[in-house]
């Protein structure tokens, strides 16, 4: 149980003591507060709310209280205004939180709330036939992140690869194919050439509009099974997935299925039989859609009127054969801000379906990767191509280390660590939500709030453990005094809040929240380093700080792995 936890127990005691019983020890956590400045105590309980059941005033209410509440892992407790401030035994904290981190090691911050079940996350799902761009790097990184946290959490992570492989889309790129297409061209750099015939077939059809109808007549082909169709789509998908597991392996994410959109195709015929048995499909202008009037949202399109599916329908179809398949706790969807209204339609037909499972579905929003200001489109060719900045990354690790360190062992394993961490990191650190605009300076820079930053202070710190001849153990044996600086505990009281952030992270789907814990981790830990002589000539003393270090090793080294970074031991 952490100190929180039990300064939480000692305060709702403490209350029913007073005659309230309505505040138990989880109500209170919920209440517990920082102070701003650490001469005010390490936690902070606020009155207010407990003056209407006492009928006094909080500050009359936080004096009460104040004498009630002490032993460990307490030193002393005041009551200021209407807050009671409580300062924590630095000694017994430290002793506390250090050996937790020994004894349970990558293993800390765990939890079992998850009950290992599962949960199916779509995520990075780019379009086949086009290159894999820095606008896919968003739901890769922050789908691959969420897994690694609910995971963390006790669930059982399905990560699936949602292709883009089918659409209207397909039925253009075959159009352009057969009119411009070179077959030797596109073997041999076949994203390159096929995105120069997509991007060519928009060009074309300002000129002429027939060119959209032919690419229409070609999807519907393709949906009814037309040899040449399936044979030049089929080619497509191939060649892309072969481009794109290069990138994910250099990533290091990897998918338990690549069911893309393709897969469901035999599955939507049973969705329209659903919906009309339950009365839910109308028509509007030959298409058929179901209402969502009760919802003030716009009716969900479900067959158009040439009969061709739409994206409603496959996903419809996709989230009742995940239900089948996984019956999971929570299914996500790591799907741009833009797709919002889709997701709240999909949402709302499957519950007018009489599926109580539809609340247990979450789209997971995130901003755009901008470029000079402006949203990146394929069609109009302008796209920041994401191996090619992976590689300029790698690049520019690899001429540092020549510089800085060039007798490094597995210098190019470590470039690519460093460099893939930089570009990933540079994303989570934002929150989601957030907007990022493509820069090659900012994503590149390896000084402040950086991956590489990160990376760096878990090396050094591997360093001093390697210089000071630290000898892995599972339970902290910390002299009086070797820990006593404010440097030394600002760094404990970070290692505490651990798995508290991992939690913020997992209940609102947010890596940023460890994203900005390991910095902050880092910065202090580095002020630890810079104001403490860590390796000083006492021995009990040096033992003690070691253990302080190897803490801060083993939590920078898990807060980077569930962000999907490596942790380097040198650099």
């Amino acid at each position: 149980m952490s100190y929180k936890h039990q300064v939480a127990e000692k305060i709702a005691a403490a209350l029913t003591s007073l005659g309230v019983d309505t505040f138990p020890a989880e109500t209170v956590y919920g209440m517990l507060e920082t102070p701003p400045n650490p001469a005010m105590g390490d936690i902070a309980f606020p009155c207010f709310q407990l003056a209407k059941a006492l009928r006094k005033a909080p500050p009359m209410i936080a004096t009460e209280l104040a004498e009630k509440i002490a032993g460990a892992p307490l030193r002393s407790v005041q009551a200021v205004g209407p807050y009671v401030n409580l300062f924590l035994d630095q000694e017994k904290v430290a002793a506390q939180v250090i050996g937790t981190i020994l004894e349970q090691g990558s293993a800390y911050g765990s939890s079992q709330v998850g009950q290992g079940r599962k949960v199916p996350i779509d995520l990075s799902s780019p379009n086949i036939a086009k290159p894999f761009s820095m606008g896919h790097l968003r739901s890769t990184v922050i789908g691959n992140a969420i897994a690694n946290i609910m995971e963390k959490r006790g669930y059982q992570p399905v990560r699936i690869n949602h292709l883009g492989d089918w659409g209207t889309q397909f039925g253009k790129l075959i159009v352009a194919y057969r009119l411009w297409g070179d077959e030797e061209k596109v073997k041999a750099e076949p994203i390159k050439e096929l995105l120069n015939l997509y991007v060519r077939f928009h060009e074309e059809a300002e000129k002429d509009p027939s060119l959209e109808e032919q690419g229409r007549e070609w999807f519907k082909k393709l949906e009814d099974g037309d040899a040449e169709a399936q044979h030049l789509w089929k080619w497509f998908r191939d060649e892309s997935l072969k481009e794109f597991m290069k990138i994910y392996e250099l990533m290091n994410v990897s998918f338990d299925s690549t069911h893309g959109e393709a897969f469901y195709n035999d599955k939507m015929d049973r969705v329209v039989t659903l919906l009309e048995e339950k009365g839910l499909l109308t028509e509007s202008d030959g298409a058929l859609v179901v209402n969502l009037d009760e919802y003030n949202m716009p009716p969900c399109l479900i067959k158009k009127s040439d009969g061709a599916t739409l994206y409603a329908t496959r996903d419809l179809a996709a989230a009742l054969y995940r239900h089948e398949t996984y019956d999971f706790a929570k299914a996500l969807y790591v799907v741009g801000n833009e797709q919002r209204l889709h997701f709240q339609q999909l949402y709302k037909v499957l519950e007018k379906m009489g599926y109580p499972w539809s609340a247990d579905m979450h789209h997971i929003p995130f901003g755009m990767m901008l470029k000079d200001g402006k949203k990146m489109s394929t069609r109009k060719g302008k796209v920041v191509l994401l191996e090619e900045v992976l590689a300029q990354a790698i690049a520019d690790v690899q001429k540092v280390i020549e510089e800085k360190n060039p007798t490094l062992a597995n210098k190019e394993e470590v470039a690519r660590q460093v460099g893939v961490g930089a570009v990933i990191f540079h994303d989570l650190k934002n929150y989601r939500l957030n907007d990022i605009n493509f820069s090659w300076e900012e994503m590149l820079t390896f000084e402040g709030e950086t991956g590489p930053y990160v990376q760096y202070t878990h090396a050094r710190a591997c360093s001093l453990l390697r210089k000071g001849g630290y000898q892995p153990q599972t339970v902290a044996s910390l002299v009086p005094g070797a820990l006593d600086s404010k440097e030394a505990w600002a760094v404990i009281t970070l290692l505490n809040a651990f798995p508290e952030v991992i939690e913020r992270a997992s209940d609102n789907f947010d890596p940023s929240q460890i994203g900005k814990y390991v910095i902050d981790l880092a910065q202090s830990f580095n002020k630890f380093y810079a104001n403490v002589r860590i390796l000083a000539e006492e021995e009990d003393v040096k033992a003690s700080r070691l253990q302080l270090v190897a803490a801060v090793v083993a939590v920078l080294k898990e807060g980077l792995r569930l962000l999907g970074l490596a942790a380097p031991e040198e650099m």
